[in-house]
């Protein structure tokens, strides 16, 4: 056999190592990220028997997304009822969380369903925006046991394992056309929007244009922010008790006020992305 055979034949034998290798270690990759990286929902200690406190905890580089459903499913063909559907929302978050709600008298059908030991009770945490579901199924007795043996609230775990980033505050200067009094003569300047001099400005502003009515400030329905943020902190800037800017987003601050409107479109104006969405409550 020529020298050119056997190193063609080598050459096959080392691409064919090396196919094999690579397909290893994806299988590999691909089992290490189902076993330590896959998505997990741990039951907590719930506050009242209409309440489902729980944490949710899954890679946020590999799927960064903001969730903000989550619904409980009974499927009983065993006993009374035989099936039960609840979903609520609640404020998204594109980290690991927790939460507490309150799904009320419907928890309570899945309780005390009649042959719940034997029923599948499913748990799915939604990211509507973004299609994105995961589900975690337990059998009746599991779930069960599993609420008796928590322990830990919602609190607990919060101030445990999620500790907030602090994030460095500033202080923004209300901004005003009101001149301060001018140095060693004390006057002022003598302006329509100065409240000393309004009196000689009424009906007109420099040239007989009509005053306009002042802008009343208005309720927020609801604000969220689409995706596209490049973190540059207008927003935050602007109204720190609504938007959280992270490193890689910026989120809505959980329970955060909707009760000005102007500060709210300031903010969404001042978005160099226009990300920032709201609509105004009726």
């Amino acid at each position: 056999m020529s020298t050119t055979y056997i190193a063609m034949i080598v050459a096959i034998l080392m691409g064919v190592g090396l196919l094999v290798g690579i397909g290893a270690l994806s299988l590999l990759s691909g089992a290490l990220n189902f076993l330590f990286v896959k998505p997990k929902i741990e039951i907590l200690k719930n506050k009242s028997e209409s309440s489902f406190a729980f944490t949710f905890k899954w890679d946020q580089d590999a799927e960064p997304v903001s969730f903000d459903h989550v619904r409980v499913r009974l499927f009983n063909p065993f006993g009374s009822p035989t099936e039960v559907d609840i979903t609520r929302e609640f404020d998204s978050s594109n980290v690991d969380f927790v939460r507490e709600i309150d799904l009320g008298d419907q928890f309570k059908k899945i309780l005390t369903a009649t042959n719940l030991e034997k029923a599948s009770v499913e748990i799915e945490v939604l990211a509507s925006k973004d299609s994105v579901t995961h589900t975690q199924s337990f059998k009746g007795d599991v779930f069960l046991q599993k609420l008796a043996a928590a322990t830990e609230t919602v609190e607990d775990v919060a101030s445990k394992f999620f500790v907030a980033k602090v994030k460095p505050r500033f202080d923004i200067p209300e901004r005003s056309f009101i001149s301060p009094p001018l140095p060693k003569t004390a006057k002022q300047l003598k302006m329509a929007t100065n409240p000393m001099f309004v009196g000689e400005f009424a009906g007109a502003v420099g040239g007989g244009a009509a005053v306009g009515p002042a802008v009343v400030n208005f309720n927020i329905a609801k604000v969220w922010i689409e995706p596209g943020c490049i973190v540059c902190d207008a927003c935050e800037a602007i109204f720190p008790e609504v938007f959280e800017v992270t490193d890689s987003t910026c989120i809505i601050r959980p329970g955060a006020p909707l009760n000005d409107g102007l500060k709210m479109q300031e903010a969404a104006e001042a978005c160099p992305v226009e990300v920032i969405k709201f609509t105004k409550a009726n």
